[in-house]
């Protein structure tokens, strides 16, 4: 672009449209104040690359649609959890499950250890529950009624109360 101070001067005047956009994106005011920003940042340091018949809202806009994505897949990068145990214990735990601390690693092996005492029954549905699946999921896995699955893992949940009342 031949004039600097134009281009500084156009990008000056889409960021309203900007903010607006990033709002979109993220759903968060201060997020979306710092994707502006990043954006801004970002067009400013590209400026030379910048050619001038091509659209230059569209590739502002192109420019935060990348940051945002790029950002977006760094987070989930980050916040994926690789579980090395034989079966995936701490996959199948919360991820506010205490283990940090020798009392809460000691819990759940106890909690652990009185699930498996549990019959076949009551245990398989109470594990599935536990891991996510839905009741009608596992009334179909198991080929059992739904009240059948719902009963079995409300008293498994009693059962395990009762058993470990000494940590509530």
């Amino acid at each position: 672009m031949a004039d600097s101070s134009t281009f500084k001067q156009k990008l000056m005047g889409l960021q309203g449209n900007l903010l607006n956009f990033a709002y979109q994106l993220t759903t968060s005011r201060d997020t979306a104040q710092d994707l502006v920003q990043d954006t801004t940042l970002k067009v400013l340091d590209n400026e030379s690359k910048y050619v001038d018949n091509v659209n230059f809202k569209g590739w502002v806009f192109t420019i935060m649609r990348n940051i945002f994505i790029n950002n977006y897949r760094r987070q989930v990068r980050s916040a994926t959890v690789f579980d090395t145990t034989e079966d995936l214990y701490h996959l199948n735990l919360s991820q506010e499950s205490g283990l940090s601390t020798p009392e809460g690693s000691f819990a759940a092996q106890e909690i652990t250890e009185a699930i498996k005492n549990f019959s076949e029954d009551y245990r398989v549905p109470f594990t599935m529950y536990v891991a996510g699946y839905k009741y009608s999921e596992i009334a179909d896995k198991m080929g059992l009624p739904l009240g059948t699955v719902k009963s079995r893992i409300f008293f498994a949940r009693k059962r395990l109360q009762t058993m470990l009342k000494d940590y509530r």
